[in-house]
């Protein structure tokens, strides 16, 4: 179970590193593309980068990683509401971070005990 989790997180900070972090902080005109189609002004992939970048270390750290998971679901919330109010698709663009949240406290749930004690599965 704790090495599906790993293996889950670790999937999980792949993709945010690669499809997210990285595009953003490296500048790459993709990123500032993307965000003006969503409406947001020209300058503020980088600093998103940097925020999902810190979360990230926080989540990865065991002692910070219930706290990352938390500020993780804010940025996914504000993620969703964007593509709400871009009237993007919903089960491709809105409910993506639900997806990516469901995969994040996934991994976090099998790989932390206190967490599975906390939101056990019951079995009858």
């Amino acid at each position: 179970m704790i090495w599906a989790g790993r293996i889950l997180t670790g999937l999980f900070a792949l993709f945010i590193l690669g499809a997210s972090v990285a595009p953003k902080l490296l500048q790459l005109p993709i990123a500032e593309e993307t965000m003006a189609q969503l409406g947001w002004p020209a300058g503020y992939a980088f600093m998103i980068g940097i925020i999902e970048l810190a979360l990230l270390v926080l989540y990865l750290i065991p002692r910070t990683s219930i706290l990352g998971a938390v500020l993780f679901m804010g940025l996914f919330g504000g993620a969703m509401a964007t593509q709400i109010r871009a009237e993007s698709p919903l089960f491709s663009h809105i409910l993506f971070s639900i997806y990516l949240g469901l995969f994040m406290w996934g991994g976090l749930w099998l790989r932390d005990a206190r967490l599975r004690e906390l939101f056990p599965i019951r079995r009858k």
